[in-house]
């Protein structure tokens, strides 16, 4: 993965990672102040060995033995025999193996000093406990176990060089770093499952997603546009929005492709449905007339026609009439406003669409309009729901495949274009549309800043009997 990959991730689900690292600071919190406070006092005994005399040998015995020894001391602080006289001392309601627990006691290597750390919830009580298991510790050592026979006085000795002081902050709960480790784990926690979330999300994102899934060329990102119910044209409706700049670069890439012969007929399909492939193929035929090109849109998905619907025009009578004989091609091309745009609804919904499309008659017309046109678009419904685009797309120069972004998924994708390469139909290249306006996935054109001009103004006159309501009706569906 690349750089700009995790960079997706990130932006895909900053949400999660925001929440799941909050919620770990925050949760880290609660649980620090549901705890007792906890209270560490510690004392310090140094321990020395007596010498008759001061040579420097015998100083140095006398450490050694000390350092030796205080191996050995250190288990005897939590022993019963000091404990017990704490205990009685402090009156404590304990015994001394359940105090033994709540006393730490260590030495550095090789030193003669010993740390006795006691912990408790009461501060004086946890600094009192400290000092008298020194003290008694000191005295159970100097007068019983090191003492030597008879009336002479113990070679060693136990000295408090640090008494234990009252505690004025709790050890436990630390609560900064309780919740900095609650952010840690959180922010862990969402990063594991964000890149889980990528591992088993399917779907097409970006344009680099579909990079990744095929060699076709890329031949346009479209953003998604929430208003786009109510505005489906928006080349026409809005020529300066960036979506409509996202239509003319598609239409300046359109160009360019390389076809056999002088025939420019593009079949407009997608994987499934709700892909958006209506909307692009009507927006790519207006923004490809604004050139001067005269343009033919068919709709050509004979189950579920949009077309005519989306231009505004009437569609009760189109291609199936041309395909039966009922109906002449020149009779039914419809134009659309003042511009070299021509339109072919589909007609009444027949029986048998995949046999009429795969009709000579439907071959004679294309080639009808191929002759008569620059540029022919044909709406046809999605390749894996039904065989009609596959049919289709046998008469014309090639396909360009829709692609969803947060919708086509990557094996119906790939499934696409395996049919299409199955029966020798061209891949021209991929279209992604609803494409995020922002971010690491979005096409690039959200961030210019477009001086709109008369944004939603009324529809223009020389639009053919085009309604306002018909046009607000589910503009991204197909």
């Amino acid at each position: 993965m690349e750089l700009r990959d995790y960079l997706r991730i990130l932006h895909r689900n900053w949400i999660l990672l925001l929440s799941l690292t909050v919620l770990g600071g925050a949760g880290a919190y609660g649980l620090s102040l549901l705890q007792t406070p906890s209270y560490e006092a510690t004392t310090q005994l140094y321990v020395s060995v007596r010498t008759d005399t001061s040579g420097v040998s015998e100083l140095a015995q006398g450490t050694n033995f000390a350092r030796q020894a205080v191996a050995s001391f250190v288990d005897v602080v939590d022993s019963a025999v000091v404990l017990d006289r704490v205990i009685d001392d402090l009156n404590l309601n304990l015994t001394p193996q359940a105090l033994a627990k709540s006393i730490n006691a260590s030495t550095p290597v090789n030193s003669v000093v010993i740390s006795i750390t006691t912990t408790n919830s009461d501060p004086e009580l946890a600094a009192a406990i400290a000092n008298s298991v020194g003290s008694n510790f000191a005295d159970v050592v100097v007068n019983q176990l090191a003492k030597p026979e008879g009336d002479s006085p113990s070679l060693v000795r136990i000295e408090t060089i640090e008494p234990a002081l009252v505690p004025t902050s709790p050890s436990t709960p630390r609560i900064p770093l309780n919740v900095g480790l609650g952010i840690l784990v959180g922010l862990a926690a969402g990063l594991g499952i964000a890149v889980l979330r990528t591992v088993l999300d399917t779907r097409i994102h970006s344009l680099h997603d579909i990079q990744s899934a095929t060699d076709k060329p890329v031949l346009g990102g479209i953003a998604f546009d929430p208003e786009a119910k109510k505005r489906p044209l928006i080349v026409h409706a809005d020529p300066r929005n960036p979506r409509a700049e996202s239509f003319r670069s598609l239409r300046t890439n359109l160009q360019f492709v390389d076809v056999d012969g002088d025939s420019r007929m593009f079949v407009i399909s997608s994987a499934g449905p709700a892909e958006g492939k209506s909307t692009t193929a009507a927006n790519l035929a207006i923004a490809l007339a604004e050139t001067g090109a005269r343009v033919a849109l068919v709709d050509g998905d004979l189950r579920l026609p949009r077309v005519a619907e989306y231009m505004g025009l009437e569609g009760s009578v189109g291609l199936t009439d041309v395909l039966i004989g009922r109906a002449e091609l020149v009779d039914v091309l419809q134009q659309w406003g003042t511009g070299r745009l021509f339109v072919l609804p589909s007609g009444q919904t027949p029986p048998n669409p995949s046999e009429m499309l795969g009709s000579q008659a439907m071959q004679r017309t294309l080639e009808a309009l191929s002759k008569a046109f620059d540029y022919v678009i044909i709406d046809a419904p999605p390749l894996l729901l039904v065989t009609d685009a596959a049919v289709v797309s046998r008469f014309a120069s090639g396909v360009i495949l829709i692609a969803a972004s947060g919708s086509t998924k990557r094996p119906n994708f790939a499934a696409a274009v395996d049919r299409l390469d199955a029966i020798g139909s061209r891949l021209f290249g991929v279209i992604v549309t609803m494409l995020p306006a922002k971010g690491p996935d979005s096409t690039g054109y959200g961030s210019y800043a477009y001086a709109s001009a008369g944004n939603n103004k009324e529809l223009s006159r020389d639009e053919p009997r085009s309604r306002r309501a018909r046009r607000e009706r589910g503009a991204e569906d197909e």
